[in-house]
């Protein structure tokens, strides 16, 4: 056995084979571990994959619940603002459907959009809507200063207006329904601008004066009656002042009952004249009462 271990072949074959499994150990763990490596990055890649695979799809849905809530709130949003405009057009029409004075609207093509009952009645139409102003004011001719009609009619003011944007105006005119009732109407015609400065239309508040004319009329009777009144007083008085003082210097007793009863017609007429007057005056204190009452209603109003 020595002597094999001390024969130089036996020795290097030895380590030659040592070295060799040395060898083999050595890639066998080195093997391993190159495989160890490669699975593990190849675990990173996956895992890496499915993450860049499921990030895209979880910022969809992110994205997606975002919208969602955004369209939400725009629909409530939206069913806000329908209340509130609902509730301001109730409003609106609450508001004109109690004026005691007419309300028209004249959109920008000439016709009547609104028109509130006072208007109706006043104008006598059930319904105005899409007529146009010469259908609607054919009758009417603009008052002068002096209250006697003019030759230019209602509907051109109205036009006037509508097509040149011109300022608000306030007029009268003589307004005959087709009833055929005369009125005396006072209109202020004015421009409706919209946010942008065009023009949406063009809007009429209509009122009946017919009434205040009557009662005008009325007062410039009286005013006159009261001045011819005066003034039949007047000659009256000096009249009988002049025969009294005639019977005062005269002697005469035929003259004298004359003239008494010169004076005593006088003053019979005299009599005559102011009971008339105040029997007028009587007869027509209710109906100016009365229409001093509505006009004071409609000045409230």
């Amino acid at each position: 056995m020595v002597k094999l271990l001390a024969n130089p072949l036996i020795l290097r074959a030895g380590v030659v084979l040592f070295a060799a499994a040395s060898a083999l150990v050595i890639a066998i763990w080195l093997i391993r571990a190159l495989r160890r490596s490669i699975t593990s990055e190849a675990n990173l890649d996956s895992a890496a994959t499915t993450k860049l695979e499921a990030l895209p799809f979880h910022l969809y849905n992110s994205v997606i619940q975002q919208l969602k809530q955004q369209k939400h709130e725009l629909q409530v949003q939206n069913q806000a603002e329908q209340r509130r405009a609902r509730t301001s057009e109730n409003f609106g029409q609450a508001v004109l459907s109690h004026l005691s004075s007419g309300v028209l609207v004249f959109g920008p093509n000439g016709l009547v959009r609104q028109a509130n009952p006072a208007a109706k009645q006043i104008l006598g139409f059930n319904s105005p809507a899409g007529m146009n102003a010469e259908e609607l004011f054919r009758s009417a001719l603009v008052c002068a200063s002096g209250g006697a009609a003019e030759s230019t009619p209602l509907a051109d003011e109205v036009i006037t207006v509508l097509r040149e944007d011109s300022k608000s105006r306030q007029i009268e005119a003589d307004y005959i329904t087709p009833a055929g009732q005369k009125l005396r109407i006072a209109v202020t015609i004015s421009p409706v601008p919209a946010v942008d400065g065009s023009l949406l239309g063009v809007a009429c508040l209509i009122s009946d004066r017919s009434e205040f004319e009557r009662i005008r009329h009325e007062e410039e009777l009286r005013s006159e009656v009261s001045a011819e009144m005066a003034l039949e007083l007047r000659t009256s008085l000096a009249t009988i002042s002049g025969y009294a003082q005639q019977l005062a210097k005269n002697r005469d007793p035929e003259l004298a009952r004359q003239l008494a009863a010169d004076i005593a017609g006088e003053a019979a007429r005299l009599d005559r004249h102011i009971g008339g007057f105040l029997a007028a005056k009587r007869k027509a204190g209710p109906i100016v009462s009365g229409s001093a009452k509505s006009a004071s209603v409609v000045g409230r109003s």
